[in-house]
């Protein structure tokens, strides 16, 4: 039996929809009908030929998409936790359960951690199914009051703010958090912020961006073109200009890395979730010397690991953080091969979603 399925041609080259084989779950596995995917900046940084460095190299043929919220539809031998019917979610990188580091409750550092929708052996959700290996360990059950669109909305972006604010810095409420870059990551941060007693100050280039940012949570809002330094613009907001005492950067770029650790007060802590691009390959120069003499410390996020995403559900359920709030637009899967590109010019605002497939 076959199946339809957007199938990367090459780097830069469009997305194909064609007819794919369906999977059949390995006795490790389910098989997911896809009911909701979100588009994410990472679908674009693999598809325009970015992270070679870091080992993700997609070839003809593989299926993108790692947002994903569905069905199961089909279940392994060896599944025990999961049957036909449930409905779930997946972190985008997957564990395998049993290494040091999953048995720590940090999957998302697996030693043997392969990302959904970038490797042939995980092929992902843009697609009408997709499988989940090492099912028991990864896949999430979803709440009954879950949309699937809220939850692909949740996808990498959200979860990767979420583990980074709650997780790894050290955040307390009243704190001021800075957010550089208001794509669908740090939009998802802002929310993510707001929600846990931060005063938060947005940063980007568009106002709609900003604006956006301000619905979500942010007291503050900086232009960047409309400025002639960004941080101390961003220090100016906090009492006595002291600066930031958490700051993020959401994009991934030299520039908003810099902006961020210099918008910062003493003993203020960097938070990295973007990912560069091949004009920066991996590397990003850093004022070493005044992270060192003020005491500033870098983090930095990778995705979430399984177990956090109760937190998350349980603050969705209070109303505490909405993810389907930055979700800004639903598309079918014929629309995926027009929708990825728009990223080369952050034209995409918010989080779209794939829901007919």
């Amino acid at each position: 039996m076959t199946m339809r399925a957007a199938v990367f041609q090459g780097v830069r080259e469009p997305l194909e929809i064609q007819e794919v084989d369906r999977p059949d779950p390995d006795p490790d596995e389910v098989v997911v009908e896809t009911d909701a995917c979100g588009i994410c900046r990472s679908d674009w940084h693999a598809w325009q030929g970015d992270w070679d460095w870091i080992g993700v190299v997609p070839q003809p043929g593989l299926i993108f998409g790692h947002e994903p919220a569905g069905t199961v539809t089909a279940v392994g031998d060896d599944v025990e936790r999961f049957a036909p019917g449930d409905r779930v979610t997946v972190p985008f990188n997957l564990g395998d359960g049993s290494c040091p580091h999953c048995r720590m409750g940090r999957s998302n550092l697996c030693e043997r951690s392969t990302p959904l929708g970038f490797l042939p052996i995980t092929p992902g959700a843009f697609a009408e199914e997709f499988p989940v290996r090492e099912a028991d360990h990864n896949a999430v059950r979803l709440p009954d009051s879950a949309d699937p669109v809220d939850v692909a909305g949740l996808g990498c972006r959200f979860a990767t703010a979420f583990h980074g604010l709650a997780h790894r810095v050290d955040l307390d409420p009243g704190d001021w958090v800075a957010i550089h870059g208001c794509g669908g990551v740090g939009l998802s941060a802002v929310q993510i912020a707001a929600a846990l007693g931060a005063n938060v100050a947005a940063v980007d280039i568009a106002d709609e961006k900003l604006s956006m940012a301000e619905d979500l949570g942010a007291d503050e809002t900086v232009n960047a073109t409309e400025v002639k330094d960004v941080p101390q613009a961003v220090k100016g907001i906090t009492d006595s200009s002291r600066g930031m005492d958490v700051s993020v950067d959401a994009l991934g770029v030299a520039e908003t890395c810099r902006n961020s650790i210099n918008s910062l007060d003493k003993r203020g802590q960097h938070l990295q979730i973007g990912m560069t691009t091949s004009e920066e390959e991996g590397s990003v120069d850093v004022p070493v010397d005044a992270m060192v003499t003020k005491e500033i410390d870098f983090y930095g996020s990778y995705g979430m690991p399984p177990a956090e995403y109760d937190e998350i559900f349980r603050m969705m359920d209070r109303g505490k953080v909405d993810p389907g709030a930055i979700v800004t637009e639903t598309v079918g899967l014929d629309d995926v091969p027009e929708m990825i590109p728009k990223y080369d010019e952050f034209a995409t605002l918010g989080i779209p979603v794939v829901n007919e497939f």
